[in-house]
């Protein structure tokens, strides 16, 4: 799927009613995925026949997917080795491969931590049976036709009350699903169903870039995929938008989009160090980073950092926050960005090239703005003040530009 030049493809997942995988390959059928796309990417990797039959039906009213995953009975137990080995030797694409790969590790770490047991140990029970390697497979390989650049999905319900597994009767979320939920939002109900499973998490866990509301799209596609109960109160459906993020043009040389600002109070970081941590963060993808000085409890000084970043970027600006400073913990919000366009001349100042950054609205020039740490340089070597040497590529922009 590809959108306008300069635009950004993107999907959101409402999971409102929790994820499976068999409720995921329905909303990918709905958004315009081919059945065949799946079930070819199943048909390799599972060594004994599986079919996708695609079925419509109601949930609550509305209208959804319900993705039948039809197996032979099998008794063979497979331990995270053998499942690893079962898509090793797959003929399968290679990112479709490295996907399903990553979401199976991620289920086999989350049953190891909790049954407290090796790795490669595993016995997946639910999950290792073979409608649960083809909901793997076959999502991986949706999410891949699609070709989204970034994927958010909305908090996740997880259903309360118990379930029955195959370690007996527990509560709903199950321990796989907590474990494999850390650090993303999720919460209890809105009925006593368990409607996000270990597979569902998995999936989401591994597949999703930021968790939160939709944000702004034009949208192409939407898909419903229906989850096997059809409760009389509730719409057991997990829904896929598709569309372009609207960072496209509002007018000529203005664009609007969404971006996240990160803050995070530090009142006990050395102050000789924050003008690297902002250049670290700068290095990492942020589009501005800056602090405010403020006063805390019980008196005592400190800043707070605010960063300006893309989603895109947001993890490694996150990760840079925790590595640079000694905060703990980050909070976020989400913004609308208006930029206008932008592009660079360069100006000769004695011999020493400047370069002069040019923003536009509508095609008309609103700001010419030398490169600060250019013009430092260019009055160093000259041996003259920065503040002339700064007006003299200004003016030397501007009559370029006449």
């Amino acid at each position: 799927m590809t959108g306008p030049t300069g635009s950004t493809t993107v999907g959101w997942i409402d999971a409102s009613s929790g994820a499976s995988g068999d409720m995921l390959l329905g909303a990918l059928l709905g958004a315009g995925v081919p059945v065949d796309v799946l079930q070819a990417a199943v048909d390799a990797v599972s060594p004994e026949p599986v079919t996708l039959a695609v079925e419509q039906v109601t949930r609550h009213g509305f209208a959804a997917i319900r993705c039948h995953v039809h197996v032979a009975e099998s008794s063979t137990a497979r331990t995270w080795a053998d499942i690893r080995a079962l898509l090793a030797s797959a003929t399968l694409d290679e990112a479709v491969g490295e996907l399903a790969t990553a979401v199976f590790g991620r289920l086999a770490e989350a049953e190891a931590a909790v049954h407290g047991v090796a790795v490669d140990d595993v016995h997946f029970h639910e999950v290792g049976a073979l409608d649960s390697i083809a909901d793997v497979v076959g999502v991986a390989a949706g999410f891949v036709h699609l070709g989204l650049e970034r994927l958010e999905c909305s908090p996740i319900a997880v259903g309360g009350g118990t379930v029955q597994i195959a370690h007996g009767t527990v509560g709903v979320p199950v321990p796989a699903v907590v474990e494999l939920l850390r650090g993303i939002p999720s919460y209890g109900g809105p009925v006593d169903l368990e409607l996000t499973t270990p597979t569902g998490a998995a999936l989401l866990a591994e597949l999703v870039d930021d968790f939160g509301p939709q944000s702004p799209m034009a949208v192409s596609a939407t898909g419903a995929g229906a989850g096997g109960r059809d409760p009389a109160d509730h719409a057991n459906v997990l829904r896929l938008v598709v569309g372009v993020s609207t960072g496209s043009t509002t007018g000529e040389g203005s664009t609007t989009g969404d971006a996240l600002v990160i803050e995070a109070n530090v009142d006990d970081l050395d102050p000789r160090l924050w003008p690297d941590v902002i250049a670290a963060l700068l290095g990492a993808g942020a589009s501005d980073a800056w602090l405010t000085p403020i006063l805390m409890k019980k008196g005592r000084p400190a800043h707070t950092l605010h960063v300006l970043v893309a989603h895109d970027a947001a993890d490694a600006v996150r990760r840079e926050i925790f590595r640079q400073t000694s905060t703990i913990g980050v909070r976020e919000q989400g913004f609308a960005k208006h930029a206008l366009e932008r592009d660079f001349l360069s100006v000769d100042v004695g011999g020493h090239a400047v370069a002069v950054k040019l923003a536009r609205l509508d095609g008309e020039l609103m700001n010419v703005q030398p490169e600060y740490a250019d013009v430092v340089a260019a009055a160093a070597a000259l041996g003259r003040p920065v503040k002339e040497t700064l007006a003299e590529a200004q003016a030397l922009a501007r009559a370029q530009l006449a």
